[in-house]
């Protein structure tokens, strides 16, 4: 039997036994208290705007990073990044609707854009809830989090390709998800089985499914320290793929009003793309040699001012090494991202940050992404 079999019939067997298991632990419902009658469905609707000024400060390199020999392309811009418009729809007391919709996708393409979330959620206890549709499977710290309160420009470069090869971002699938306790040890498990080829498809592109678990441990509550471990197994066109990552977590307050936020990541996987990038005649029998590997570091400071007029500020440095093709012709990218940030409005209602993205390569590639730059940027959001 192969490591991936292993994988994927460990991945099955845990979600039938969680769900056969917590099924038993659901107290009767004609023994459990009366409770106040509730009407359903309850429906919310949230949304953020998001948009930014970007100015590029390298010669001949535009503001996607796409460096030029003949002078062309732009070096300023403002853009709308996000329009999101989200409704939560809670119509029974375990079960609920959530549809995401980026409505700045319009300006592109929107074939595989424009919708994001759209998916049921039915919670037994907190012990387990099974998510079934388009979400964000669980793979590392970012997929815990939306954008809109991210602690840095963006998401990382490694989430980013992780999302191109079907671990993170939105894909399309089930998940059971849950909160236990090990002894004194809180303890958060997810287990995905997705397509693996991204958001808004109509079919998987082949027969092969990718398996996915994250599990969490609570090791500190002083210091809000967690311990994350990711791994996962699949199919991609009848070739064997996997993906392997650990991350760890800690927030702290010195005071009522000083603290610190920590993320470190580190990833690694089976680059497949790129691999059936390559002509057939050429390409080995496994993509094994071509590998992707990837980490990050992220430390926030925050102020809590609370102000009429002004909530807090926020300083943040992330660092980020990432090699999309480490065996066989490495050229990693390291990305330096300083951020300052005003939040006018508590819980990022009101938000304006400014930085610079600092890009360097091992080799810089003329006519490619794959050279030197610095960006300069200006964002500004609200949620609602």
């Amino acid at each position: 039997m192969t490591f991936y079999d292993i994988i994927k019939r460990t991945v099955l067997f845990c979600l039938i036994v969680s769900g056969l298991s917590l099924f038993a632990q659901i107290p009767d419902t004609l023994k459990a208290k009366q409770e106040e009658e509730v009407k359903y469905p309850q429906l919310q609707i949230k949304g953020l705007f998001q948009a930014r000024y970007l100015v590029g400060m390298t010669k001949d390199v535009d503001v996607n990073g796409l460096h030029h020999t003949d002078d062309s392309g732009t070096d300023n811009n403002f853009m709308i990044k996000y329009m999101r418009v989200q409704m939560r729809a809670q119509i029974s007391k375990r079960t609920e609707v959530v549809v995401l919709a980026n409505l700045a996708d319009f300006k592109n393409d929107p074939k595989s854009r424009v919708l994001e979330n759209a998916y049921l959620k039915y919670t037994f206890n907190p012990k387990l809830a099974i998510t079934v549709g388009q979400f964000r499977p669980w793979f590392g710290i970012e997929e815990t989090y939306p954008i809109d309160i991210i602690k840095s420009l963006d998401w990382s470069n490694q989430y980013t390709e992780f999302g191109k090869l079907g671990w993170t971002s939105f894909q399309i699938g089930m998940s059971a998800t849950g909160q236990l306790e090990l002894g004194e040890i809180p303890f958060q498990y997810a287990v995905s089985v997705v397509n693996g080829n991204g958001k808004n498809q109509v079919n998987d592109n082949d027969n092969g499914k990718q398996y996915s678990t994250r599990l969490v441990f609570g090791l500190s509550k002083k210091y809000n320290l967690n311990l994350g471990l990711n791994g996962g197994a699949g199919e991609v066109f009848s070739k064997k793929v996997y993906a392997l990552g650990v991350d760890l977590s800690s927030l702290i307050h010195f005071d009522s009003k000083w603290s610190l936020d920590m993320q470190l990541e580190a990833k690694q996987a089976t680059n497949h793309p790129l691999y059936f990038a390559v002509a057939p005649e050429l390409r080995p029998n496994t993509p094994d040699e071509y590998l992707i590997r990837g980490a990050y570091f992220l430390p926030n400071v925050r102020y809590e001012i609370n102000h009429k007029n002004l909530s807090a500020f926020e300083l943040s440095c992330r660092y980020e090494y990432l090699d999309t093709n480490f065996r066989l012709n490495s050229n990693p990218r390291q990305t330096i991202t300083p951020m300052f940030g005003l939040e006018f409005l508590k819980n990022y209602g009101a938000r304006i940050q400014l930085g610079v993205q600092f890009d360097r390569y091992k080799h810089q590639v003329e006519n490619t992404t794959q050279y030197n730059n610095n960006l300069f940027i200006v964002q500004v959001q609200s949620r609602f």
